[in-house]
C-alpha cells in the first residue's frame, strides 16, 4: 500500500515507542500516531511521510485499547506536558520499563540485563514542586476555542504546544501542580494581561513578560514565585505582589528575575526580592534544603527520596566506605549517603550549585562531604585515591567520553549510574561492560504521564566480590 502525506488510514497498535508516540505498522511500515495507545484500531491522517515511516495524527478510535481512559485535563493531547494523560497508570510503567529494556539492547548492544519494574510515584497528579509558564502575544487556538474569527494571536500564559517554542496555550491550571498552584498562574494572568505592559516576543525580542516559575514546598508548605521580566520595573509589579500575598497565605517569597538576554530561558542575570525571603525550605527523606528560584531541585520530592534509596541500597553501604559523585549539583545525593559512608565528594561545574551544596551541608549539619567545583574533564584527575563507590548522575547527554575514559581508568569497585536518558545510559554503559557487570537496573518514576523515566544502574568490577543476594 502507497502511503502518502493527507491519507486517512486505518491502523492497529501495536506498542509505545520512546517519545510518548504509539506505533503501527502497515503492510511492514512503520507509523508512528499522537494519541494511539497499544491495542487501539484507530483511523489516523498522515501529516509527514518519510522513506522509512510516516508520521499521523489520531482521528478517530474504532475499538478502544482496553488500557486507554478519559484524561481529566482539557489541554490534554495540546499542551507538550503530558503525553500520556489518555492512558491507564499501570501501563504507562509498563511501557517505560520496556524502553529502558530496548534501550540495553539495541543502543548499548547489551543483552539479558535484568531490568526491574518501575517504582511508581506515589501520585500520579498534583506531584510536581515547580511549575514553569512561558508568556507570550501569539496564542494557541484550540479546536473547540475557534470559531472562524479568532486568529492564532493574543496574550496567553500556559504551556507551549508540542513542537512550537512561539506559540502558547492559554491556560488556566495545570494538574501536574496542586490548585493553589493554579490559583498563582490565574492571579498572575490576570494582572499582566490588564498591566498595559506588554508580553516579550521571541522573534522582535520586545516586551516586558517572560515567564512565571512557580515553586512550592509540602514539607513546610512554603510558595515561591518568580516572575521573570527583560527589564526591572519594581514598582509596576508592587500590586501584584500585594495581589499574590493577600490571596495565598503560604506565598514567602516573591522574585524578579531580569532577563534581557534574547535566549528564551526563565534565568535572569539579576534577581530582585520583591516579598520575603530569597529562598524556600523542602525536604527529601530527612534532610532539608534551601531551593533559590534558579536553582536545581528535584520536581518530585517523593521519588527523588526513592530514587536515592536505591542508590544507597545499590551501594551496599558497611560505614568506611569513599565516595565520588559526579555531576553532584546542590549536593542532594551527597547529603543523602553522607550518614552511611565515610567520606562523600561531590563534582560539579556550576559554582552556584556548589555554594548551595555546602550551604545544604550546614543546614543539616553534614560534616563528611566535600565538593570540588570545576569542569570533570579537567578536575576528576585531582582525586588523589581510589574511591570505593562512584556515583554519576550525568545530564540528559550523558557522559562526555574523555569522563567516560577516566572513569574506566579510576576503576572503582562499585559504580551506580543514575539516568534521566535510557538511550544514553545505555550508550555509556555499553562502553563500561568491558570491565564492569552490570547486576540490575531499577527504574523509577517520578514523571507520571510522560514518558520520562529515571534509571539506577548497580554495576560491579569484574574480578572483584560480588554480593548478589
Amino acid at each position: 500500500m502507497q502511503i502518502r502525506k493527507h491519507d486517512i488510514i486505518e491502523l492497529h497498535i501495536d506498542k509505545m515507542a520512546f517519545g510518548g508516540q504509539a506505533v503501527a505498522r502497515l503492510e511492514g511500515f512503520v507509523v508512528f500516531v499522537k494519541g494511539g495507545v497499544p491495542g487501539d484500531r484507530l483511523t489516523a491522517r498522515v501529516y509527514k511521510k518519510k522513506k522509512d515511516y510516516a508520521e499521523a495524527r489520531l482521528v478517530e478510535i474504532l475499538v478502544p485499547s482496553p488500557d486507554r481512559v478519559e484524561a481529566p485535563c482539557p489541554y490534554s493531547g495540546y499542551c507538550g506536558g503530558c503525553q500520556w494523560q489518555h492512558v491507564r497508570y499501570e501501563s504507562q510503567l509498563v511501557y517505560k520499563k520496556q524502553h529502558v529494556e530496548e534501550s540495553m539492547r539495541h543502543i548499548g548492544a547489551l543483552q539479558d540485563i535484568v531490568v526491574r519494574d518501575v517504582i511508581p510515584s506515589d501520585k500520579i497528579f498534583s506531584y510536581r514542586n515547580k511549575m514553569e509558564f512561558s508568556f507570550s502575544g501569539r496564542r494557541w487556538i484550540l479546536p473547540h476555542e475557534f470559531d472562524g474569527s479568532e486568529s492564532e494571536t493574543g496574550f496567553a500564559l500556559g504551556l507551549h504546544a508540542p513542537g512550537n517554542y512561539s506559540k502558547v496555550i492559554d491556560m488556566n491550571a495545570c494538574l501536574l501542580q496542586i490548585e493553589e498552584g493554579n490559583k498563582i498562574l490565574r492571579l498572575v494572568k490576570e494582572y499582566a494581561r490588564g498591566s498595559g505592559m506588554p508580553v516579550y516576543g521571541i522573534k522582535t525580542h520586545q516586551g516586558f513578560w517572560r515567564f512565571l516559575t512557580i515553586r512550592y514546598s509540602t514539607a513546610f508548605d512554603q510558595w515561591m514565585v518568580n516572575i521573570v521580566t527583560s527589564e526591572e520595573r519594581t514598582s509596576e509589579l508592587k500590586p501584584l505582589c500585594d495581589a499574590l500575598v493577600g490571596e495565598v497565605g503560604s506565598i514567602i517569597s516573591i522574585v524578579n528575575n531580569i532577563n534581557r538576554k534574547k535566549a528564551s530561558i526563565a534565568v535572569g542575570q539579576k534577581e530582585i526580592v520583591l516579598f520575603g525571603q530569597e529562598t524556600i525550605k523542602d525536604r527529601i527523606g530527612p534532610f532539608t534544603f534551601n531551593v533559590s528560584a534558579n536553582s536545581f531541585f528535584q520536581t518530585n520530592a517523593p521519588g527523588a527520596r526513592k530514587l536515592y534509596q536505591c542508590v544507597a541500597d545499590y551501594a551496599e553501604f558497611t560505614g568506611n566506605e569513599r565516595v565520588l559523585d559526579l555531576y553532584s549539583g546542590t549536593g542532594t545525593i551527597p547529603i543523602f549517603l553522607a550518614d552511611k559512608a565515610l567520606a562523600v565528594t561531590g563534582m560539579e561545574i556550576s559554582e552556584s550549585a556548589v555554594l548551595d551544596a555546602r550551604k545544604n551541608c550546614e543546614e543539616n549539619n553534614v560534616k563528611n562531604c566535600n565538593f570540588i567545583c570545576g569542569d570533570i574533564r579537567e578536575r576528576l584527575s585531582a582525586i588523589d585515591h581510589r574511591p570505593d563507590v562512584l556515583v554519576i548522575d550525568p545530564p540528559r547527554a550523558g557522559m562526555h567520553k574523555e569522563v567516560l575514559s577516566q572513569v574506566m581508568a579510576l576503576a572503582p569497585d562499585r559504580i551506580i549510574y543514575v539516568s534521566c536518558n535510557p538511550a544514553t545510559m545505555a550508550r555509556d554503559l555499553g562502553q563500561m561492560t568491558k570491565d564492569y557487570q552490570i547486576l540490575e537496573i531499577q527504574p523509577v518514576d517520578m514523571f507520571p504521564h510522560t514518558y520520562h523515566i529515571e534509571s539506577v544502574a548497580n554495576l560491579r568490577r569484574r574480578g572483584g566480590q560480588l554480593n548478589l543476594l
